[in-house]
């Protein structure tokens, strides 16, 4: 009995401490490559302290944690920024390509989308000047819905089981956002020498390349 506690505690503790060394790094900020500011790194923590502060888990989940009448943020978003970014990428003509085009196009978004971008002397996540428009844009989005600015958000906020009347202000709006993105982009965000990414290609997203690896299966 008690080797058998031994090694389960042991291996407790042993993956505690991989998961606590090999976690997704905060930056310090997140820019374009032309040099624009996308978010601050306090903007990341304030925003993750304002999803705290609707309910957290119990308002949605992140990284597949918390409850699931609203959407997983992280997977929301990292969706959605893929085709926004594909869009632009496409010109808004995506649908309207041959396959090989196509094949191009999906090709560079998830080179953009895996590369991550982060830098460890700086610790700052650079991306495409095209990304970032993409971040604007799905940015907006969830602004929107939390700040509950239009009827569209209304109906999405009644299938998510959102108390119509608990908004929040266009400043937590948008640290919130920070923080979404920041959980997104370590979802397709590859690990330092690895093929897979920080969640381990967690969720499923073939836009980005997020597919089962045998490892997980095994």
């Amino acid at each position: 009995f008690g080797a058998s506690m031994a090694i389960m505690f042991g291996a407790l503790l042993w993956f505690g401490g991989e998961i606590y060394h090999t976690n997704p790094p905060m930056p310090a900020a997140v820019r374009s490559a032309s040099g624009q500011m996308v978010y601050t790194g306090d903007e990341i923590r304030r925003g993750q302290a304002v999803w705290q502060s609707t309910g957290g888990m119990q308002q949605g989940s992140i990284w597949g944690h918390g409850s699931y009448v609203a959407p997983d943020w992280s997977a929301d978003w990292l969706h959605r920024e893929a085709l926004a970014l594909r869009g632009l990428l496409a010109n808004s003509r995506f649908e309207a390509m041959d396959e090989p085009d196509q094949a191009r196009v999906g090709a560079l978004l998830k080179r953009q989308m895996r590369a991550g971008g982060y830098d460890p002397r700086t610790a700052t996540i650079t991306v495409s000047d095209q990304r970032a428009a993409a971040i604007a844009v799905t940015a907006s989005h969830f602004e929107g819905l939390f700040t509950n600015s239009s009827y569209a958000d209304q109906h999405l906020r009644a299938l998510y089981a959102m108390p119509q009347n608990a908004t929040l202000t266009a400043t937590q709006a948008h640290e919130l956002g920070a923080f979404f993105f920041w959980t997104a982009w370590a979802t397709a965000a590859e690990r330092p020498g690895k093929a897979i990414s920080y969640t381990s290609n967690w969720p499923h997203e073939p836009l980005v390349g997020n597919t089962p690896t045998g490892a997980i299966f095994l």
